[in-house]
C-alpha cells in the first residue's frame, strides 16, 4: 500500500453508521464502515463492489434513478455526513472524526465528488451554502453562483453574434456559450477561511490519492457515461478519459485514474483559491472554454472574468412553520423563497390531517389530499417565482425585499385560492406593478446535496452543480466545465416585448432553483437571539424539482412524523406550475401498470382534475435530523448515497 493509499485508509477508520438493521448490541467498531441498505465501497486500495440492491438504473440516470427499497435511517453520536456517494462519504466522515468542521468537511466533500461523480458536480461549477455557525448563531449564506462573461449580450445564448445570426454549435449546452464562471473553489476557500480549523491542504488528501491511485466507476456513473458518450466524444479530454479507445463508453467497475485532475487539486492545495483563479488553471480554462475544434461556438470568457470572480454574502431567507424557523437561500437561487412561500400556505391548513398511510421503511402511501394540497401551493408558489424571481443584483423583486411575497396577509390570500375539491390547473402569479416575462422552468440533471453536522454543532447544507450530467461536456485539466448559463432564458424578452427578468446580461447569475435548507427550533422565551438549536439539514438535486423534493421532505418530518430516511424514500411528488402532478413511479408503492388506472393515489388525484406524470423522480436527497442524544440521517434511495458519522 502506497503512502497516500495509508493515509487515506486512516482517515477512513473509526467512521461507521448505526442502522436500525443491526442488533443493538452489534454497533460499529473503530475500523468498521457500514451504512443503511447500502453496500459500503472499500477504501481506494482495492475494486469497489457493485451495489446489489439498486434496480433497473436507466440509461438516462440523472432522471431515471431506480430505487433502493427498505433502507433504515442511520443514528449518529456527535456528527453526521450525507453525500450522494459511498466514497465521499467516507472521507468527509474521516475529517470530521478528526476534528475537522463542517467547513473543512465540505472541501473535502466537494474535491472527492468532483472524481467519482463528476456527471454531477465539480471543481468546475458553482453552489449555493447555508452554512450554521453554532459559536455565534448565525446563519450564512454563501452564493457561489457561475456568473456570465463580460462579454455576454442578451443574445448569448441566441446567435453567434449580431452579425451571425445562427445558433450556437452544436446547440448552446455544448457549446462554449454554456460556461459560466466558475464559482464553487472561491466558495469553498472563502468559508473555510472564516470556519475551518484543519489545513486546506490536508482537507484534498483524500481526492488526491483516489485520482493517483484509481476508483471504480460506479453503475450510476457508468450509465450516465453510455448515456452521454456522443456528446464527450466532441471533446478530446472528455473522450479519452471517460470513454475506451474504441468510443464506446467505460462500464461500472472499470478502473480509472486522473493524474491531471491530482495535479490539478495540488495546485488548489498548496496555493489557495487563486491557483483556480489565475494563472495556468485559469488559462486552461479560458482556452477550452473558447476552443472551436468540432465545429463548437467558443465562449467569450476571459481572464479577466476568472481574476475577477467574487462570491457573495446574502442575507438567508428564515421564516416560520409548525413552530420552528426555516432558512433557505434567497436569489439568485428561486429555491428558498418559493419552498417558504409553499410553506408558509400549507400552514394554514391541518396537514397533519393528511399523513401517509400504511407508513413502512419506504414512507408508506401519500394520501390524496395531503398530495393536492401541496402541488396546489407549490403551484402559487412557482407561478410568483417563474415570474419575479431573478438575480436581485440585475432585478429587484417586487417591494424590493422577499417580504412582499413572503408576507403573511399575502399568503393567506394565496392560500384561500387553493380548492379541496379541484385542482386550479395552472396558478396566476400575484400582481405587484409592471410585470415582467415569464420564463419556464429549465431542466437540470448534474447536481448533487452535501449535508453536514460536525462535533462542534456547526451545520453546512451545500447544494453544488455543475448545471446538466457532465455539464458542457468540456473537460481541462481533469475536470468538466458547467454549463449553467443555460439556466439564463435564451430569448432576451416575452412575446409582448417585455424584458425576462432571468434574461443573460454581463456579470448576472443565472437564476437557480437550488435549496439549501437549514431547521431550527424556535427560540425559548428569555433567550437572546431569532432562533433555537438546530433541528434539520438537508437539500437535493433536481433542477426545477428541487423546490417539490425539499416541501415533500420537510412536510414529511414536521407534519407527518416521518423518521428522516421515511421522509426521503417517501414517494416523490408535487407540481410546477403546468396542468402536470408528479408522482414519482419509480417507488414501488405506486402501481404504473396502465398509466396508474389501478393505483388510489392516482385515481384520487385524477378525480380532482390532476393530469399525473407518472415518469421516474430524479431526487438525491440528504437528510440529517436532531434525534436527542445524536443526530439521525437519511440518503435518497434514487442514488448512491450513504449516511455516516460517529457510532453512538
Amino acid at each position: 500500500m502506497t503512502a497516500a493509499l495509508a493515509g487515506l485508509a486512516l482517515v477512513l477508520a473509526g467512521c461507521g453508521a448505526d442502522t436500525a438493521q443491526r442488533p443493538p448490541t452489534a454497533a460499529p467498531g473503530p475500523c468498521e464502515i457500514v451504512s443503511n441498505g447500502t453496500p459500503a465501497p472499500k477504501t481506494p486500495d482495492a475494486p469497489a463492489p457493485t451495489p446489489t440492491t439498486e434496480r433497473d438504473i436507466s440509461t438516462n440516470p440523472e432522471v431515471a434513478t431506480g430505487y433502493r427499497k427498505d433502507m433504515t435511517a442511520v443514528r449518529t453520536g456527535r456528527y453526521a455526513v450525507v453525500t450522494a456517494n459511498p466514497l465521499a462519504t467516507q472521507a468527509v466522515c474521516g475529517v470530521l472524526r478528526d476534528g475537522g468542521t463542517a467547513a473543512d468537511a465540505l472541501v473535502t466533500a466537494q474535491a472527492v465528488l468532483g472524481l467519482v461523480e463528476p456527471q454531477a458536480s465539480g471543481i468546475g461549477g458553482g453552489g449555493f451554502l447555508l452554512y450554521y455557525d453554532a459559536a455565534s448563531g448565525q446563519v450564512q449564506a454563501y452564493d457561489g453562483r457561475e456568473v456570465a462573461p463580460a462579454a455576454a449580450t442578451e443574445n448569448y445564448l441566441r446567435w453567434v453574434s449580431d452579425t451571425d445570426r445562427t445558433e450556437p454549435k452544436p446547440d448552446a449546452r455544448a457549446s462554449g456559450r454554456s460556461i459560466g464562471v466558475p464559482g464553487i473553489v472561491r466558495m469553498l476557500h472563502d468559508a473555510h477561511t472564516e470556519h475551518g480549523k484543519k489545513t486546506w491542504r490536508e482537507l484534498f488528501d483524500p481526492a488526491v490519492a483516489m485520482a493517483d491511485n484509481g476508483f471504480d466507476i460506479s453503475p450510476r456513473l457508468a450509465a450516465a457515461i453510455a448515456d452521454a458518450a456522443p456528446q464527450l466524444r466532441l471533446d478530446p479530454d472528455a473522450a479519452a478519459y471517460f470513454l475506451n479507445p474504441d468510443g464506446s463508453a467505460k462500464t461500472a467497475g472499470t478502473r480509472v485514474t486522473n493524474p491531471a485532475y491530482s495535479k490539478t487539486l495540488g495546485a488548489i492545495a498548496t496555493e489557495g483559491a487563486d491557483a483556480f483563479y489565475l494563472g495556468p488553471i485559469a488559462e486552461d480554462i479560458v482556452a477550452a472554454a473558447s476552443d472551436p475544434s468540432g465545429g463548437r461556438t467558443p465562449s467569450l470568457m476571459t481572464l479577466e472574468d476568472l481574476a475577477s470572480y467574487t462570491i457573495k454574502k446574502r442575507e438567508p431567507l428564515c421564516t416560520p412553520y409548525r413552530g420552528k424557523q426555516v432558512c433557505g437561500m434567497p436569489p439568485p437561487s428561486s429555491g428558498g423563497i418559493a419552498v417558504a412561500a409553499t410553506l408558509g400556505m400549507l400552514e394554514r391548513f391541518p396537514m397533519s390531517d393528511h399523513k401517509p398511510t400504511d407508513v413502512d421503511l419506504n414512507g408508506g402511501r401519500p394520501a390524496v389530499m395531503g398530495v393536492h394540497l401541496i402541488s396546489e401551493a407549490e403551484r402559487l408558489a412557482y407561478a410568483d417565482r417563474d415570474r419575479y424571481v431573478a438575480d436581485t443584483d440585475f432585478v429587484p423583486l417586487p417591494g424590493g425585499t422577499p417580504d412582499t411575497l413572503l408576507g403573511a396577509d399575502y399568503l393567506a390570500g394565496r392560500a384561500a385560492l387553493i380548492s379541496q375539491q379541484r385542482t386550479m390547473g395552472t396558478a396566476k402569479p400575484g400582481e405587484f406593478g409592471p410585470p415582467a416575462a415569464p420564463v419556464p422552468p429549465v431542466p437540470e440533471h448534474g447536481t448533487s446535496q452535501i449535508s453536514i453536522v460536525d462535533s462542534y454543532g456547526n451545520a453546512a447544507a451545500l447544494t453544488t452543480t455543475v448545471e446538466s450530467a457532465f455539464g458542457s461536456f468540456h473537460m481541462v485539466d481533469g475536470f468538466l466545465l458547467n454549463n449553467q448559463l443555460t439556466d439564463f432564458a435564451a430569448e432576451p424578452a416575452g412575446p409582448d416585448g417585455v424584458p425576462v427578468a432571468n434574461r443573460v446580461q454581463p456579470g448576472k447569475r443565472p437564476r437557480s432553483t437550488m435549496a439549501p435548507t437549514l431547521v431550527f427550533e424556535q427560540a425559548p422565551p428569555g433567550q437572546p437571539g431569532p432562533r433555537g438549536p438546530l433541528f434539520a439539514v438537508l437539500g437535493s438535486p433536481g433542477g426545477s424539482v428541487i423546490i417539490q423534493f425539499v416541501v415533500k421532505t420537510l412536510v414529511g418530518m414536521m407534519d407527518w412524523g416521518l423518521d428522516p430516511q421515511q421522509a426521503v424514500s417517501m414517494v416523490d411528488f408535487g407540481a410546477a406550475n403546468t396542468p402536470k402532478t408528479n408522482v414519482g413511479g419509480e417507488h414501488p408503492v405506486i402501481n404504473t401498470a396502465d398509466n396508474g388506472d389501478h393505483d388510489p393515489l392516482v385515481q384520487g388525484l385524477r378525480k380532482l382534475g390532476h393530469d399525473v406524470d407518472l415518469a421516474d423522480q430524479s431526487s438525491g436527497l440528504s437528510v440529517i435530523r436532531r434525534d436527542n442524544p445524536g443526530w439521525i440521517g437519511g440518503a435518497d434511495p434514487r442514488r448512491e448515497g450513504l449516511v455516516m458519522g460517529d457510532p453512538r
